[in-house]
């Protein structure tokens, strides 16, 4: 049988990173160290898919590498999957570094948000701005995404808060995903805080929530998750379940911010809903962890969040693995509580204040984070037969990832089986 002719492929990788697993699933325990290294690797794309990986003689042996074959010499490189980024907040006009300012000057996030800033004012300068704003806002951002290792990410709404500007945020994300080479995968976030006009009828909102936008927008398919931000200040226990039982019977898989600035029982809830993550959980306790586990929720950790707003108490990572839990991570880049793209940076982090191990944060934002976004079969680890998405680092071994920080030591970002970025440019 005559060996089949590759459109690209990538050779002699001092580090290969498959992150295959024996089983289906999210890595958990001590598997999340395990990252299918292979040494002299070599992966081979045809279209938008892999073909065969392994060592390089291997490779070459199960495909023919043709004068129109894209060679690419990873020598003295590692190469592994790309990033994949559970909790992004992307659509968003404007910034809040006089926030920022604030809050070195002693105010609290809390407090900021009580006089009218924080999310309530991100929602004031979205409504404000038209549709190609925001697309113009927001692309460059996708490019910085890319630029530092990630190739799919989970993309909430959310500073609408209303029909007609949630729709907007969600068809700016649609428009995206087909115009840029990211995958974005929609998440509505309507119940991120109660608007300004609802803050003396609270119960009005939630109404339009459920009986409105809920239902119109998961008709529309504009999204594939819903989201609350499940806090006491925000939307508390009840009014969550009611607001994310009526997302489910409309279709919508569900997601939580939970237990983020207290123990407030989000985590219990993502259990007794079946969601497929809870994000955040910096409060969550050993009740929280252990209903997780059993309702396999995946706990999505925010390292760059807690940092950024200069907290002490991070989420309780070490304690989540030893219960089996295959934590995830994401950058949640918003404009208001953590601006980066910078996914790299979040490993750091998690090492550094989670006291993960630079193979477990790899994992963690690789196939777990795509678990956690329902992406697990299609990308998050290099394997025969899966989205060609992996990117090729100027390091010779993996543990230089979350140690060189602060710096962007991408080579080559491939995403579906094309150069999408190398030499410093992000190529369209």
């Amino acid at each position: 049988m005559p060996q089949q002719e590759v459109d690209l492929i990538v050779r002699n990788a001092e580090q290969l990173l498959t992150l295959q697993g024996e089983e289906e699933g999210p890595r958990r325990g001590s598997d999340m160290a395990d990252l299918g290294l292979v040494g002299d690797g070599s992966v081979a794309i045809r279209g938008d898919h892999i073909v065969a990986l392994g060592t390089d003689p291997e490779v070459c042996r199960q495909v023919s590498i043709g004068e129109r074959t894209d060679v690419i010499d990873a020598h003295g490189q590692v190469v592994m999957p790309g990033f994949v980024d559970p909790h992004t907040h992307p659509v968003f006009a404007g910034t809040r570094e006089e926030e920022f300012e604030l809050r070195l000057k002693g105010a609290s996030y809390a407090e900021i948000a009580a006089a009218g800033g924080g999310i309530r004012s991100s929602v004031r300068q979205l409504r404000q701005a038209t549709a190609e704003q925001l697309r113009q806002e927001t692309f460059p951002r996708l490019d910085r995404l890319l630029s530092h290792g990630t190739t799919t990410i989970e993309a909430k709404s959310g500073y609408g808060l209303d029909m007609t500007n949630e729709l907007k945020s969600l068809e700016i994300i649609a428009q995206l995903n087909d115009e840029h080479p990211l995958d974005l995968v929609a998440t509505f976030l309507g119940a991120h805080e109660i608007p300004d006009e609802h803050r003396q009828d609270r119960e009005e909102y939630i109404r339009l929530l459920m009986e409105e936008m809920i239902p119109r927008i998961a008709a529309a398919g504009l999204a594939e998750f819903c989201d609350i931000f499940c806090e006491q200040d925000v939307f508390d226990v009840p009014e969550s379940r009611r607001i994310l039982t009526r997302a489910r019977e409309a279709g919508l898989k569900l997601k939580l911010h939970a237990d983020e600035l207290a123990a407030s029982g989000g985590s219990q809830l993502a259990a007794e809903l079946q969601a497929v993550s809870a994000d955040h959980l910096v409060y969550t306790d050993a009740d929280g962890i252990a209903a997780m586990a059993t309702a396999n929720v995946i706990p999505v950790l925010l390292p760059g969040t807690a940092f950024f707003l200069g907290s002490e108490r991070y989420a309780p990572a070490r304690e989540m693995i030893a219960a089996g839990l295959p934590v995830a991570l994401a950058t949640d880049l918003n404009p208001g509580s953590c601006m980066t793209e910078s996914m790299p940076m979040i490993l750091t982090l998690a090492c550094l204040k989670m006291n993960l191990l630079p193979s477990e944060a790899i994992c963690a934002a690789t196939i777990n984070a795509a678990w956690a976004i329902d992406r697990g079969r299609m990308v998050g680890s290099l394997e025969k037969g899966k989205r060609a998405d992996l990117v090729i680092w100027n390091m010779s071994n993996y543990k230089i990832l979350p140690y060189h920080f602060g710096v962007n030591l991408v080579d080559t970002v491939i995403k579906s089986g094309r150069v999408v970025y190398r030499d410093g440019q992000v190529l369209h």
